[in-house]
């Protein structure tokens, strides 16, 4: 790239992140005046909470609010991303988010909605995977069973986000560290327009967290977490699709899918962890309860901050893992993030099963 070009997109960029920031910054104040005059807070009774006292939830508004005005200021003209669909899901589920927030919407219509969402961006948009790049030996997919993925995808990693959001500044944090790599691994690949979408989520949450490290004054709620998944969905599937292999071309960046999963190791991992647990124990794997990774680190001492963290380095550690390993392929590399992950769980519950046993036995890491 020639040398006024990329002084070019490098002050675009950071205008990008300076203004969404800057917009966040500016909307939280007023969002906390209207909660204290409207006493719109946390339900502080519920079993699930960590704090004490109330602390409105409508922190997802200004980032909402600051992602769709940046986008719309900033934003290419260009067709790899049909700017149009992703902000319609977006405003679709802001709606929802932002009843659920007040009042509270019952799972079945969260769904029905989400899934809306994702065919709005599947069918519409044409926002979908194509392939399984190999995994389980399943390359080039036909268009019904893309469609599925592409939408139980798009499911899987709103709902992934909405989960993790359980204590100060782990989404938020979370979201930052996704898409700055994913910013980075666009810039590498020529996708500057693709970049930008990323790198305004990053300002408008890094705005956000200002006030959401502990102790919190804002939470993000239903309204930012479920923005946060959608967007991500929507650029993992496009860094995936936009680096595949085929006959006519090498992509930039190898083993995307596996990368792309990495990436978003934390809100996967944990989802697809509570979710089976549940189901083995008969329950709904919807049913609320207090067994996310962030959790059960409390319950082993360690302050919201500490939990933030560690669990954000752990992330930090799987990208650098695809990103060094990406030669042996999206299968044996998905294989040995999960597992890694495996582990890291499997250590947390032996120190889990000690404290509470008072006793550092062995025994501890298999019941």
């Amino acid at each position: 790239m020639p040398e006024y070009l990329s002084t070019y997109y490098f002050l675009y960029y950071f205008l990008i992140i300076v203004f969404s920031g800057l917009i966040t910054l500016f909307i939280i104040p007023s969002i906390l005046h209207v909660a204290r005059t409207r006493h719109l807070y946390d339900d502080v009774g519920h079993f699930r909470k960590q704090h004490d006292h109330g602390i409105p939830r409508l922190g997802g508004v200004a980032i909402f609010v600051s992602f769709t005005l940046t986008i719309l200021l900033f934003s290419m003209i260009d067709k790899t991303l049909p700017i149009s669909y992703l902000l319609t899901a977006a405003i679709i589920l802001f709606a929802m988010g932002i009843k659920d927030d007040l009042s509270g919407v019952n799972s079945s219509t969260k769904f029905f909605i989400q899934f809306i969402v994702g065919l709005i961006l599947v069918i519409l948009g044409d926002i979908r995977l194509t392939s399984m790049y190999g995994v389980f030996n399943i390359y080039d997919l036909p268009y019904v069973p893309s469609v599925v993925l592409s939408v139980l995808m798009i499911m899987l990693l709103i709902n992934a986000f909405n989960l993790i959001d359980g204590i100060d500044g782990l989404a938020g944090t979370t979201c930052v560290v996704v898409h700055a790599t994913l910013a980075v691994l666009f810039i590498l690949s020529n996708h500057y327009e693709l970049a930008a979408v990323s790198l305004a989520l990053v300002g408008a949450v890094a705005g956000f967290l200002r006030f959401n490290f502990t102790p919190a004054k804002i939470f993000m709620g239903d309204t930012g977490s479920l923005l946060i998944g959608l967007i991500s969905a929507v650029m993992a599937i496009k860094f995936i699709e936009l680096n595949k292999v085929t006959p006519s071309s090498n992509p930039a960046i190898y083993s995307a899918p596996a990368l792309a999963f990495a990436i978003l190791i934390g809100p996967i991992f944990d989802t697809l962890r509570v979710f089976t647990l549940r189901i083995l124990k008969g329950l709904s794997p919807f049913a609320a309860d207090r067994n996310h990774i962030h959790h059960r680190m409390l319950r082993l001492g360690y302050s919201h901050l500490q939990t933030t963290i560690i669990l954000v380095i752990i992330n930090i550690m799987a990208i650098g893992v695809a990103l060094i390993f990406s030669g042996l392929g999206n299968f044996v590399l998905i294989g040995l993030i999960f597992a890694n992950s495996l582990l890291f769980n499997w250590i947390v519950t032996f120190c889990l099963r000690s404290k509470e046993r008072h006793n550092l036995a062995f025994k501890n890491f298999f019941v």
